[in-house]
């Protein structure tokens, strides 16, 4: 816990107004530090900072930034327990979880290192001029990053990494809950061989604000988001005023469809990842449950006894599987989708009672016969709570899985192939997981549709979030 004080330009600091903030450990409700809370004033140094860094790591050949990427993820990996045990204390994720998220998150270093080499142009001929078409990728600029508390180390590494990747300096702006994972990643990227001033860390309890102020800055070329949807169109509104170039990795309602003619064991399976997978406080957790009637029952047996085996407890104990939520609001809004299904019908087949006692634990839990009016039909619940709807028809349940202002990822299980993809081209989701429960993977392009987010990040696309195109017109 030695490092929590702001890092700006390799260097600890206390901040301008020496203001500071608490971090609680989730399990037990007991402080694990006070952290420093960054100022406009802090905010204008990192800007400096970060544009002098730039012009040296810019210009560097694209293979020095690959080899200091690789290095980054070759020295994450030999610490993956150090970050899953930080991990746990200040998200409260179960150890095999943050392990899990550790893992991840070193992973788009290695993913990134092998981008940084393939920022591919292309020479042309123009058909009807004559002319050559000369195409280039170059770094954007300052890029400003704002990470969220579940995924206190993935959501900081898939965007640091392709920035860098792409010649860029960024700051770094985490969640309040969990501020310490980033900042223990500073040192290892100096061990690296990031320069000072590179990569920046501005935790803060006065986020709108600063937030706002660095993106009014001229040289701040790029936002990158990834949290709600309403407080991604206020950085929208925001980053309007100089044009800048969005990367919004915004909220989701995901539904997982299970079909008549799915392996039961394999629709089980999966939906336990897209719904358990980091307590099910993700954007991409399953949300909404279509199972088809033929099969509900035995679904559903099966997913309670799987949900029902699960251990909770403090996640710093490697025998538990479910940790406490980050915190006591986002318990209780879990707690308050519950109650209202239950009022509008539906049956709890295990959980649904809140504990007693330290820690915002909430049992995993499985609701059959949630009616469509169910608040958490239309809201994320960003919790271990399985919602399950029944259909008969296949137009019928596509049209309820579209019914949404968010498209960010569903899920589809069948064995009948032709019908399966063919489901998954009609969905509005900018991912779709066929008889999988997980999609997330640093070489494929992780973004939505509609209000669920603009960009990609991961893939090679993630790369290019951070790089303008220019186009050369020349004769020779």
């Amino acid at each position: 816990m030695k490092h929590n004080d702001l890092y700006i330009n390799g260097q600890w600091k206390s901040g301008s107004a020496n203001a500071r903030f608490d971090v609680f450990n989730p399990a037990t409700e007991e402080l694990i530090t006070s952290v420093a809370s960054a100022e406009i004033a802090d905010a204008d140094a990192t800007l400096d900072a970060a544009e002098a860094a730039m012009k040296d790591w810019s210009a560097r050949t694209p293979r020095a930034r690959s080899e200091v990427l690789r290095k980054a993820w070759e020295l994450m990996t030999a610490r993956l327990e150090e970050f899953a045990h930080l991990i746990t204390l200040e998200n409260g994720k179960a150890h095999a979880d943050a392990f899990g998220e550790a893992t991840y998150a070193a992973e788009f270093f290695r993913w990134f290192a092998e981008e940084a080499v393939r920022a591919d142009g292309m020479i042309t001929h123009a058909p009807a001029s004559g002319a050559r078409i000369i195409v280039q990728h170059k770094p954007a600029g300052l890029a400003v990053l704002i990470t969220p508390w579940n995924y206190p180390a993935a959501m900081g590494t898939r965007k640091i990494a392709p920035a860098l990747a792409a010649g860029c300096a960024v700051i770094i702006k985490p969640a309040s809950e969990t501020p310490l994972t980033m900042l223990a990643l500073m040192p290892l990227l100096e061990e690296a061989g990031v320069p000072a001033g590179l990569v920046n860390v501005l935790p803060s309890r006065q986020t709108g604000a600063l937030v706002d102020h660095m993106l009014h800055d001229p040289r701040v070329r790029v936002v990158s988001f990834t949290g709600s949807t309403g407080v991604g169109r206020k950085l929208l509104r925001s980053a309007a005023d100089q044009v800048l170039k969005p990367a919004m990795e915004l909220g989701g309602n995901a539904p997982l469809i299970v079909f008549e003619d799915a392996d039961l064991d394999v629709a089980v399976e999966g939906a336990m990842l897209a719904k358990m997978r980091n307590l099910g406080e993700a954007c991409t957790a399953a949300n909404r449950i279509y199972v088809h009637k033929d099969i509900a029952k035995a679904f559903t047996a099966k997913l309670t006894a799987a949900m029902r085996a699960l251990k909770v407890g403090d996640g710093t104990d490697p025998s538990v599987d479910v940790g406490p939520l980050v915190n006591a609001d986002t318990r209780d809004k879990v707690a308050a989708f519950v109650a209202d299904a239950v009022a509008k019908g539906a049956k709890i087949e295990c959980g649904g009672t809140m504990p007693n006692g330290k820690g915002f634990f909430y049992p995993p839990t499985v609701m059959s016969n949630v009616s469509e009016d169910s608040d958490c039909v239309h809201d994320e619940i960003f919790g271990p709570v399985a919602a399950i709807q029944t259909f008969t028809d296949q137009e019928d349940v596509i049209a309820r899985a579209n019914d949404t202002e968010y498209g960010l990822v569903a899920y589809v299980f069948s064995e009948d192939m032709k019908r399966a993809l063919q489901v998954c081209e009609r969905l509005e989701y900018g991912m779709v997981g066929l008889n999988r429960g997980l999609v997330s993977d640093p070489a494929a392009p992780f973004g939505g549709v509609k209000q669920s987010g603009l960009g990609r990040e991961g893939g090679h696309e993630g790369m290019l979030e951070f790089m303008e195109t220019q186009y050369i017109s020349a004769s020779w």
